[in-house]
């Protein structure tokens, strides 16, 4: 039996509370035509969402899978372009000893936005969907995507790393600050 049969093409965000996105991720074992349509499903509930990137704990699917696909939305208007990126297995190899700290949110903590410290860059080896070695090194805003989904597949959320709740708004107050900018 595959990883990926008792998923349906429709799938359901996890919210904060869920003990799914508390757990951490296990490493997909069978690169399969199940696991493909697993990802297309979990591309096309992120795209629906307005996300910029997600993980699989985000779906109710406890395995280490994420996809970066930063593209400018509603949500993050100055979002960089680029194709989607599947990521499966991810291991952090080396990052930035420099913090950058700037606003996040979360498909599964709908409706706020908090300022997170991230590293600038991270470098990683990980997964293709078809099981290949790749190593890739992110920068800036595509850093923050992959460190963010990063955190879905050991159990944590951005909410865990603010530094202050004063810096945790409304998402429509910082949709509004983003606007007026």
């Amino acid at each position: 039996m595959s990883e990926f049969e008792n998923y349906p093409g429709a799938l359901h965000i996890a919210k904060l509370g869920e003990p799914v996105l508390r757990k951490a991720a296990v490493p997909v074992q069978h690169f399969d035509e199940s696991l493909h349509n697993f990802v297309a499903s979990l591309q096309t509930k992120m795209t629906e969402a307005g996300g910029v990137g997600i993980a699989a704990p985000q779906v109710f699917c406890a395995r280490q899978i994420m996809i970066i696909a930063s593209k400018p939305n509603k949500r993050y208007p100055d979002a960089p372009d680029m194709e989607p990126l599947v990521v499966i297995n991810p291991r952090i190899i080396a990052k930035s000893k420099d913090n950058i700290v700037d606003w996040e949110g979360c498909l599964s903590i709908p409706g706020i936005r908090g300022q997170v410290p991230r590293a600038d860059w991270v470098e990683v080896f990980f997964q293709n969907i078809d099981g290949e070695v790749q190593r890739r090194r992110f920068d800036g805003f595509l850093a923050r995507i992959f460190l963010h989904e990063y955190d879905h597949l050991i159990g944590r959320a951005w909410i865990d790393s603010v530094q202050d709740n004063r810096n945790i708004i409304s998402e429509d107050v910082y949709l509004n600050q983003v606007a007026a900018a």
